[in-house]
């Protein structure tokens, strides 16, 4: 029962839903506070890695939308939407 509550707070993550919640806790991210800090890019070749292929680019895009919401008490609402993570530089 605890890693199905760690999974459905994964999804409290904008833009995650089951299949990229699953992707995270794939990757050792069983909860959002332990995405601070962390690589997205790295996070995305890993999961390319892992996967045996190249996966979808938005999923790196929702990857810095995820790392970007668990870093921040306050966030602005145009960066919690995945699709404004295209650019490295958001």
């Amino acid at each position: 029962m605890a890693f199905k509550k760690r999974f459905y707070g994964l999804r409290a993550i904008p833009g995650v839903g089951p299949s990229i919640a699953r992707d995270l806790v794939d990757l050792g991210y069983r909860e959002v506070s332990a995405l601070r800090g962390a690589d997205p890019e790295g996070m995305y070749r890993k999961l390319c890695s892992m996967r045996g292929c190249r996966i979808d680019r938005c999923v790196l895009y929702v990857f810095r939308c995820a790392v970007y919401f668990a870093g921040r008490k306050k966030h602005d609402p145009r960066l919690l939407k995945w699709w404004n993570w295209k650019e490295e530089n958001t």
